[in-house]
């Protein structure tokens, strides 16, 4: 029944996670708690997000605060705090922090699962980086699980 899916978060407060995450990731709403349809999570980006395509979400974001620099198909935009954008699935972006401190927003990926991938992310620690940065080759290993694809360098 959908009023047992009601859900009041006070400030600060999250959905619990499978694992210990973060506060750059804040989850909101899971996958679960919206019956598939959507996640939506208060995220920092406190690391540029390589360029990829997401084969089925479509992906909402509103900054809350800084700069979100959006690569979307061939163009680059930069996306200020009261900003929206959205990612339509099958179209290759990337994520880039445009100010310091980096951007906040919320990000509202449909259908759902997102914060999934965001756990998978996490606990794959190190082995999704190469010094430090996020490297597609390692990414894909974890994202094809999610219908998401990284470009790797050529």
């Amino acid at each position: 029944m959908s009023k047992d899916r009601f859900i009041l978060l006070s400030p600060g407060e999250v959905r619990p996670s499978r694992i210990p995450i973060p506060p750059a990731f804040a989850i909101k709403a899971r996958t679960e708690d919206t019956e598939g349809r959507f996640s939506l999570l208060e995220v920092t980006l406190a690391r540029d997000i390589p360029r990829h395509v997401h084969h089925e979400a479509d992906e909402c974001i509103f900054v809350l605060d800084g700069l979100l620099e959006v690569e979307f198909d061939d163009r680059t935009e930069t996306v200020p705090k009261g900003g929206f954008v959205l990612l339509p699935h099958g179209v290759p972006h990337a994520l880039r922090k445009g100010s310091t401190p980096p951007p906040r927003m919320v990000q509202i990926s449909s259908p759902g699962g997102w914060e999934c991938y965001v756990e998978d992310l996490i606990e794959a620690g190190p082995a999704a980086t190469t010094s430090g940065r996020f490297d597609p080759e390692k990414l894909n290993r974890i994202a094809a699980k999610y219908h998401i694809t990284y470009e790797e360098p050529a």
